[in-house]
């Protein structure tokens, strides 16, 4: 009898806890999936096939609307996802790829909502930027005007249908040593001096950067290094002009075949090409001493370089060019350097690497003569065509361990 009695005591307890728990407000714990959380520290855990995510336990709300990461580590590729999820959001997805969520991705500067196609939004991220996200307090009912932020500057909004139980804050990450640190109570404040000059940091200084890791004035190849499409490039926010004109690299670490390449491009040349190989570039490249120019047949140019070597390239304006304002400045003294050498033969005027080019593209247009350096001392010049934006300082490496040091003005003082 006294058995039957602890049983239904028994049940009756257990009733009268379960009676508690759903009376209770329900709280939830932050999910996060090949990732780790040590503090305000989120790094990857995985093996870079799979996609880690992290989401946040409680979602944004009016009075908590905003929050950042700064990216400490970009890792092998700095796929590195910051945005807002539904809260039980599938963890082997970067936020921005389902339904319901929206993210701004450091890697491409691209925006996802809701779909595994981006639109392009912002400027690419690197080490010490910081991301955040927020939402807008005056936002309509049955639509939510999400904003994201590059170190304090707000870079866009985009207006999404409002989630019933809410948007939670998610970080997500793709490839191996992407580290972020993570400030859920951030706040943010727009700036009313939208003039006030900031001025650029190493990082800042590329517009571009594909498979290369900036660290202050050193560039590192963080591709695979397997074939002619896993180039990393890296290129100058910013186009030579009559101010500064000139620009070096260091070769710090040759790597396996010091497949590096210095030069000119067009602003949207293609992320996966050497500098030279395309239309609208010119480059030396410092493993057969070649020049490419539109082609990706090169023609004898120079010597060859390697570890420790010094390559340059810069452009000789007119003394009448104008620049996108600047006031003009005198040509380049080349009476600093020694005589050029003689250049072998002149290079292919018409491309043979496949891709089709816009006839006419060396003929047309403002011409400006290009030259190179080597520890100092010209190589050799030649004269391409100016494209529209202006010619930007690009640098192409290719095979694992290759590191430079880049000075983009030198002679600025």
């Amino acid at each position: 009898m006294e058995d039957i009695n602890l049983h239904y005591r028994f049940l009756n307890w257990r009733r009268r806890i379960r009676e508690i728990r759903e009376a209770r407000p329900v709280r939830y714990r932050e999910r996060l999936k090949r990732m780790l959380r040590d503090g305000d520290i989120l790094r990857y855990h995985g093996n870079s096939d799979e996609v880690g995510c992290f989401v946040a336990a409680r979602p944004l709300t009016r009075r908590n609307r905003y929050y950042e990461v700064k990216i400490t580590d970009t890792g092998v590729r700095g796929m590195i996802a910051v945005g807002l999820v539904p809260q039980f959001y599938k963890l082997d997805h970067q936020p921005g790829w389902l339904p319901h969520s929206v993210a701004f991705h450091a890697d491409d500067g691209k925006l996802y909502n809701g779909n595994t196609v981006g639109q392009q939004f912002g400027p690419k991220c690197c080490i010490g930027d910081r991301i955040g996200c927020g939402i807008c307090p005056d936002s309509d009912d049955g639509q939510l005007t999400v904003f994201f932020t590059k170190n304090g500057k707000e870079v866009g909004s985009v207006e999404i249908p409002a989630f019933p139980d809410g948007l939670y804050p998610a970080v997500g990450m793709h490839s191996l040593g992407e580290e972020v640190l993570l400030d859920l109570n951030a706040e943010w404040t727009m700036e009313e001096d939208e003039g006030q000059m900031i001025v650029d940091s190493h990082e800042e200084d590329w517009g571009r950067l594909h498979d290369v890791k900036v660290t202050g004035t050193l560039l590192k190849y963080t591709g695979r290094g397997k074939s002619i499409m896993d180039v990393g490039l890296a290129q100058a926010r910013r186009p030579l002009n009559t101010r500064f004109h000139y620009f070096e690299l260091e070769i710090t670490d040759a790597g396996e075949k010091c497949y590096i390449a210095l030069g000119l491009a067009r602003r949207d040349y293609p992320k996966n090409r050497h500098p030279g190989w395309s239309r609208g570039s010119i480059a030396y490249h410092a493993d057969d001493g070649k020049l490419f120019k539109g082609s990706g047949v090169g023609d004898p140019f120079g010597p060859r370089c390697f570890e420790g070597d010094i390559m340059g390239c810069g452009i000789m304006f007119p003394r009448d060019y104008s620049l996108d304002g600047e006031d003009d400045v005198d040509d380049w003294d080349l009476e600093m350097f020694s005589k050029p050498v003689e250049v072998q033969n002149e290079l292919y005027a018409g491309n043979e690497d496949g891709e089709e080019e816009e006839e006419g593209e060396d003929v047309e247009g403002r011409k400006v003569m290009v030259f190179f350096t080597r520890n100092g001392k010209v190589v050799g010049r030649r004269e391409v065509v100016v494209p529209e934006g202006g010619l930007y300082p690009t640098i192409g490496m290719m095979s694992i361990g290759e590191k430079v040091r880049v000075d983009l003005h030198p002679l600025s003082g």
